[in-house]
């Protein structure tokens, strides 16, 4: 039983198509990947930068004290 020309084309149609899914599922894997690792870093910062906010509030907190006690002791 031969195949007719139109089953070939649709046959090879489905090939390019699936190539094509192939090409954009490895595509968007590697765009994940990239994203997740953009992720990790921008987590990280947002925690040294949660870090260095609460030092720089502690440290304001006990200038505001230290003035006080100054203004108290005047």
């Amino acid at each position: 039983m031969s195949d007719s020309p139109i089953q070939e084309q649709d046959l090879r149609a489905l090939e390019i198509r699936v190539e094509e899914l192939i090409r954009a599922c490895a595509h968007l894997k590697d765009q994940n990947k990239t994203l997740r690792a953009e992720v990790e870093q921008l987590v990280a910062e947002r925690e040294r930068l949660r870090k260095n906010h609460a030092a720089a509030r502690g440290r304001v907190e006990t200038l505001i004290e230290r003035l006080k006690s100054i203004e108290a002791a005047s």
